[in-house]
């Protein structure tokens, strides 16, 4: 299991995967994606990843990962890195700052479509919101009528942090699209 460690709070995600019985590992260069079994692309600042990306030559790594089936997750800054934009990878147009500057972060109580046990917290920090939907793309949870939370097969993109409030159901919901040969390894 990756984590994109470029930028974000990619140490968060790592102790939250490992509660879960995963064997998390970083990723900064193309050569560490090799024999991944899923990726989080964690929050941050989408700017500033996007320099990390095009530095290290990962763009067209992340691609490939993606289109080979991989599970992918991203979350906050990750949603933004996914769209049409950036890495291309999801069919979907996000809005940055969407709820507003740092002062205007929340949390919410959430449905999240395809899990289990009820709301989930979720922190909203500077977050953005999916403002166009490709063909494919299922809306999971919305704040208003705001996509915050959207799957297209292998990706999962959310607005917010699941990291940051311990909600282990996001992660989880990663987990399980993992091929069960890859979680028994």
């Amino acid at each position: 299991m990756g984590i994109l460690a470029l930028q974000g709070d990619f140490e968060a995600h790592a102790k939250l995967l490992e509660r879960l019985g995963a064997d998390p590992r970083e990723v900064r260069v193309p050569s560490e994606l090799d024999g991944l079994d899923a990726l989080i692309i964690p929050g941050g600042e989408s700017t500033v990843m996007t320099l990390g990306v095009q530095r290290e030559g990962l763009a067209e790594p992340l691609r490939a990962l993606a289109r080979a089936g991989t599970p992918v997750l991203g979350t906050c800054a990750g949603m933004i890195m996914l769209d049409r934009e950036h890495l291309g990878i999801l069919d979907v147009q996000t809005s940055r700052n969407a709820f507003g500057r740092q002062i205007r972060s929340f949390e919410a109580e959430i449905e999240l479509a395809g899990v289990a046990g009820g709301p989930i917290r979720a922190v909203f920090i500077r977050a953005p919101w999916v403002h166009e939907l490709g063909d494919g793309v299922e809306v999971l949870a919305r704040v208003g009528e705001h996509p915050v939370a959207v799957r297209a097969g292998n990706v999962i993109a959310v607005s917010f942090h699941p990291e940051l409030s311990g909600e282990p159901r996001v992660h989880e919901l990663l987990l399980q699209a993992v091929p069960a040969r890859s979680r028994a390894a």
